[in-house]
């Protein structure tokens, strides 16, 4: 005989809410459930930032080496001069962000589903469209009262500012790509054959769309490789370009996108996205890839706003995830027959390498 297991948020071991020692059984049902809830795990925060972890709060430092080494001839018997790393520094804001999580006696006697289910998955979905948002906003440099993003609360944000003025933790406490004049501030180095002078004549890594009079939903190609020369002359290899729904439509107009993404079943031709075989549309939905211009793999994402995308180097994230703490669960009941709890985290983000992006924004 066969005894079925019971889940961690089933009805029954919900109760009936009429005793204190189920609505402590539900308690007990929210923090097991968040045992195993990774925000790392997120595609925003994985793809685009490097995880860590902090005992502290507030403000952190963080420490980046720059490529401040080289290596020189020696004679025999001689010993080269000692060199030392030069280092620049990051600060990261650590903030607590929460949620409340209430659901009635009442409710989960009278439901015909598990209310405190149902009440967690909707709470950890929010968590998820939050630290997307997030991660997003900063990302792109889009100005939020909310999180705080962009050098102010404006829309027009980072795209005209000198990169003396954005590299200021004052000023921008989410970071940064390099602004206009870069070598005004302190975070250019030379690399290559190019000296910071040079760099510098590239300009900002914030640049107006070269589409004439655009509501910015269009993509042009000369911009995906003028981000191609500013990142790749400073040492990056961009592989991701980040885009808005609206700008994966523009894509899916272009024929010389949507032209084959694999052969055909008969061997001749191509076959379109709607093709037997090809499971381009369906894969997208899923995973938010939507195909490659150039090499780079083209990632959608619905908190892009309209106006601007980013082609980053992910293979060196560009931004670092601080975590203070992660998703906890607290026992929260105010009275009145509510069941709750009060869920929060400590994190913070910010752009800690401003050579791995480059934002294109709406002219």
């Amino acid at each position: 005989m066969v005894t079925a297991q019971l889940g961690t948020l089933t009805s029954q071991n919900a109760g009936d809410g009429t005793t204190s020692t189920s609505a402590q059984r539900v308690l007990v049902d929210f923090k097991d459930a968040l045992v195993d809830y990774k925000t790392t795990s997120l595609d925003a925060i994985s793809m685009f930032c490097e995880p860590m972890t902090t005992d502290t709060g507030g403000d952190i430092d963080i420490t980046i080496a720059k490529p401040s080494m080289a290596m020189e001839e020696i004679e025999e018997g001689t010993t080269p001069a000692y060199q030392h790393t030069s280092l620049r520094n990051e600060r990261v804001s650590v903030k607590e962000w929460g949620i409340a999580v209430a659901v009635t006696r009442r409710m989960i006697e009278d439901s015909r589903f598990n209310e405190v289910e149902l009440a967690l998955n909707e709470a950890k979905r929010a968590v998820d469209r939050h630290l997307t948002q997030h991660c997003i906003s900063a990302l792109m440099g889009i100005g939020s009262d909310v999180y705080g993003t962009g050098a102010d609360t404006s829309n027009t944000i980072i795209t005209s500012q000198n990169e003396a003025d954005i590299e200021l933790f004052a000023n921008n406490k989410h970071g940064a790509f390099y602004g206009a004049s870069p070598s005004s501030g302190t975070r250019l180095y030379e690399y290559g054959e190019y000296s910071t002078t040079e760099l510098n004549t590239l300009g900002t890594h914030y640049v107006a769309s070269s589409v004439s009079g655009s509501a910015t939903t269009e993509i042009a190609l000369a911009d995906v490789t003028n981000a191609i020369e500013l990142m790749g002359a400073k040492g990056a290899n961009p592989n991701t370009i980040l885009v808005s729904p609206s700008h994966y439509k523009s894509l899916l107009n272009l024929a010389d996108f949507t032209t084959a993404f694999q052969t055909s079943t008969s061997g001749v031709g191509y076959e379109l996205f709607g093709g037997s075989d090809a499971q381009h549309l369906q894969s997208a939905a899923q995973s938010g890839v939507v195909g490659n211009l150039f090499g780079l793999t083209v990632v959608q994402n619905a908190w892009v706003p309209q106006g601007r995308f980013g082609i980053f180097d992910t293979s060196v994230k560009p931004m670092t995830y601080v975590e203070r703490r992660g998703l906890t669960v607290e026992e929260a009941n105010p009275g009145f027959g509510i069941v709750g709890s009060y869920m929060s985290m400590r994190y913070g983000m910010k752009i800690v390498r401003p050579e791995y992006g480059v934002i294109v924004y709406g002219a």
